[in-house]
């Protein structure tokens, strides 16, 4: 198979417009005659959905929650980039670019990347007009901060739930085209299969999780926009739901899936408290803004610290070690988050983790710095020239709160600590997957009419992603790209005509599906659904997590190929297939983050490299920094579905051919 990735000739800088005025148009008058598939209604989906509707679309929106307001964009809290140099302080699309290719430690897709630079001004201009209330300066325009890997502010915020309100807005958008009949809203829908015609994706089947109900639905294109895959390590900061199947389904009807190994690990998230937790807290990198991160430079310190002997409060400033200052003086606490991640992992491991549970594993966060300097500012602004300092501090918490309050709410509810008062305790946790459905640059997949979007498609954020890059994607591929792309295609399907749900495809795929279905609800088996997660969620953060090897890796596939055979011999399903049945929609997502788990350490073991959040133990440089090797290693790679056998599939590789930027060694330095 050979990868035609369909980048257009010319300069970085006008491939996407030159491109934009020779696709192929369908004419207002034709649209109706045309249905439309998208799967998935977080901002991906939904703001594609809402923009094929008011061109004229027949569209059909599928979610598993009771709501599209429930999707997991809601969960973004810090910030979306974009290009518009508001600051004054040397942003420019360039440097968007640059910054994103950088991030990614040089593993992603340069034409795509721009693509994405280019349209992130349009995002904020077309937020604003749905009314999203981002955040404003003393004047009253747009404020910005800065989030880790920039040297700029860049990055647009409504204080800490900037997902929810960008979400809000494309909801109304998506709303206003249900309102009028062009957008068919399927609540509470799961997609189980792909259907293809002779050749082409020309619909779904889809369960009903409110009465079992299996659905044929035929359209002329489907949009995948389902999400990532961070819960195939149990623990996650990813709502509970989120999963892989929708691109799993994909994948084995013929989709690649590219680099599943380049996972992000998360640097800012509430430290796991035990065994019998479900998810992860993600507080906003946002507040590395504020925030210092630093661990006592004392083991016997950080012992005192787990024993309760000590608080952080009495740790002196001279005993305390900002390891990523010291480190990466040039980006400190806002060094890129696979980079802090490491970081905070190495103190940990050398005995310095403050967090009192199973593995010590635990760093502050910190805000007392910023709570001075800020509060002498305010004070300063009220014209007191010499505060006390009950005053400098009280308005310096005011400061605080007024930035960061809901964050720092929900962090004192989950912990019961004041941050206010006492450091954050903070650790690394799974959180975004840069891998997903390998797509050209007409976010389509191998499959013709499957188009891919937003966290579930591979393709701008290389090895990893820089903060509030994923909500700038997302909307860029809804609002800006598959509008026309989508297009291009469907202009070949005008006299087509409505494609019937009673062809042979369509029967096979449904059969497919029950049987699944009855396998599972058949077994009998002796053991929960989670119990198998939780067992592959381990697997996966000890050997396929922030620190990978050649022996773990292969330990890894070995012991969830084991666990695949248990879990079809051993798995309990209890109910039946027709009425809603949690268990049943969590082994069948459970199958496929098995058959995923598996891929991912393949593809880890393969890439004999370190570069951004895959970190081979082997390959690192003489300061513990990635080290790639852009020789041989500086493609794509995207996995062909070969059977139930995963251990099967095919690797294929993109080059990767970078003509507008130079590569060199990362340095955050």
């Amino acid at each position: 198979m050979k990868l035609d990735s369909k980048i257009p000739e010319g300069h970085i800088s006008q491939k996407w417009t030159d491109y934009k005025d020779h696709l192929k148009l369908v004419a207002p008058n034709n649209r109706p005659k045309i249905d439309i598939i998208v799967v998935g209604t977080g901002l991906a989906g939904a703001s594609a959905a809402a923009s094929f509707g008011e061109m004229g679309y027949n569209v059909k929106a599928f979610c598993f929650q009771d709501s599209p307001r429930r999707a997991h964009s809601i969960a973004a809290q810090g910030g979306i980039n974009a290009a518009k140099n508001y600051q004054n302080d040397g942003d420019s699309i360039f440097r968007l670019f640059y910054d994103t290719i950088k991030g990614g430690d040089y593993r992603a897709r340069e034409a795509n990347v721009h693509r994405l630079a280019e349209v992130s001004g349009n995002i904020i201009d077309q937020c604003v007009a749905q009314g999203v209330p981002f955040a404003r300066d003393y004047g009253g325009l747009l404020d910005n901060r800065s989030f880790g890997g920039t040297q700029v502010q860049r990055t647009f915020y409504a204080a800490g739930q900037t997902g929810q309100q960008l979400l809000l807005g494309a909801y109304s958008a998506l709303s206003r085209q249900i309102g009028l009949g062009r957008v068919k809203m399927f609540n509470r829908h799961e997609m189980l299969d792909l259907v293809k015609v002779d050749g082409k994706a020309r619909g779904i089947i889809a369960r009903n999780l409110i009465t079992g109900e299996l659905e044929r639905h035929s359209a002329h294109a489907v949009v995948i926009a389902s999400g990532g895959y961070g819960n195939v390590y149990f623990l996650s900061t990813n709502a509970m739901g989120s999963n892989v199947s929708a691109g799993w389904k994909v994948h084995k009807q013929g989709a690649l899936f590219a680099n599943p190994c380049f996972v992000q690990i998360h640097p800012t998230c509430i430290p796991v408290h035990g065994t019998n937790q479900a998810k992860l807290t993600l507080m906003s990198e946002s507040l590395r803004n504020s925030g210092r991160i630093w661990v006592p430079k004392k083991k016997e310190d950080a012992e005192a610290i787990r024993a309760g002997k000590l608080k952080p409060t009495q740790i002196a400033e001279e005993d305390r070690d900002y390891y990523l200052e010291r480190k990466y003086p040039s980006f400190g606490n806002l060094a890129p988050r696979d980079i802090s991640s490491r970081a905070a992992k190495e103190v940990c491991d050398a005995g310095h983790g403050i967090e009192s549970n199973d593995t010590n594993e635990g760093v502050y966060l910190d805000f007392s710095t910023e709570i001075q300097n800020k509060g002498k500012q305010a004070a300063y602004a009220n014209g007191n020239h010499n505060p006390s300092a009950d005053e400098i501090t009280a308005l310096g918490k005011q400061w605080l709160k007024e930035k960061y309050g809901n964050l720092f709410t929900m962090y004192q509810k989950i912990t019961d600590e004041n941050p206010y008062e006492t450091p954050m305790k903070i650790y690394p946790a799974v959180h975004y997957t840069m891998g997903g459905v390998w797509v050209d640059y007409n976010l389509q997949s191998t499959i013709p009419g499957c188009f891919v979007a937003g966290e579930a498609n591979f393709s701008d954020h290389g090895a990893n992603r820089l903060g509030a890059s994923a909500l700038m994607q997302g909307l860029a591929d809804g609002y800006f790209v598959l509008p026309y792309t989508v297009s291009n295609y469907l202009a070949d399907e005008i006299r087509t005509g409505k494609i019937s749900t009673e062809t042979q495809e369509f029967i096979d795929a449904e059969n497919r599906v029950k049987d699944s279905i009855d396998k599972f609800l058949n077994n009998k088996g002796s053991k929960s659904v989670d119990h198998f997660h939780k067992r592959l969620g381990l697997i996966m953060w000890n050997k396929v997590g922030m620190g990978r090897n050649e022996a773990g890796l292969k330990e890894a596939i070995a012991e969830i190929t084991a666990l695949k055979e248990e879990f079809y011999k051993e798995v309990n399903v209890p109910g039946s297939a027709n009425e809603f049945n949690p268990q049943l929609e969590k082994a069948l997502r459970v199958a496929d983050f098995i058959d995923l788990g598996q891929l991912m350490a393949m593809d880890a073991l393969q890439r004999n490299e370190s570069c951004g959040g895959h970190f081979r133990e082997e390959y690192q440089d003489s300061e513990g920094e990635t080290l790639r090797d852009d020789k041989n290693f500086s493609f794509v790679g995207a996995w062909e579905y070969k059977g139930n056998d995963i251990s099967q599939e095919v690797l294929h590789k993109e080059e990767l051919k970078y003509e507008f930027i130079k590569i060199a060694a990362r340095n955050y330095k």
